[in-house]
């Protein structure tokens, strides 16, 4: 059986449709509704990624990105306008942060918007259906979570966190 139709990289997809939904749908949400999904989904993708086979693809293989920087910025700007003052946060894991005094910021709408790049891209390719691209694609998400998105992931996860749970900003809200 091909690693594109693992169970693990099935449900990986399934949980990188939903994620990349959401953020399509980002104009539907409210700052709470935003960070109560998104904190729901995103310690998912990380176990679902985790669990993704190992993919041996040619290193010069090329693949086409589908997510615009026009695309990007529209989401990034989106999320940064729905979180407002609670975008940023301090970033501890820049390698720059062992050598200095200045603290470093971050932002979290930039962490969702590299996710989504990468996961959109990713959905689009293995959307086409052509088993090679297939494994391509899946080749290169498991690259990119390992040297990117998955620590880009984890810092968006804690700052939203820390914004779901702070009654002072969501007041009286669900959690």
């Amino acid at each position: 059986m091909s690693l594109i139709y693992d169970n693990n990289t099935l449900e990986f997809v399934k949980v990188a449709l939903e994620f990349c939904t959401s953020m399509e749908r980002i104009h539907e949400h409210d700052m709470f509704s935003f960070v109560n999904n998104t904190t729901k989904i995103l310690p998912l993708l990380y176990v679902k990624a985790t669990l993704l086979p190992e993919v041996d693809a040619p290193d010069d293989a090329e693949t086409r990105h589908f997510i615009t920087e026009d695309t990007y910025e529209a989401l990034r700007s989106r999320i940064a306008g729905l979180l407002g003052e609670h975008d940023s946060y301090l970033e501890t894991f820049a390698p720059d942060m062992q050598y200095s005094d200045t603290p470093v910021a971050a932002f979290v709408s930039e962490n969702i918007a590299d996710i989504y790049q990468d996961l959109g891209d990713f959905i689009a390719l293995f959307r086409q259906g052509y088993e090679e691209t297939m494994l391509i694609a899946l080749s290169q998400c498991v690259e990119s979570f390992r040297l990117y998105w998955g620590q880009s992931l984890l810092n968006a996860l804690k700052a939203l966190h820390s914004i779901r749970y702070n009654e002072d900003i969501c007041p009286g809200k669900e959690k």
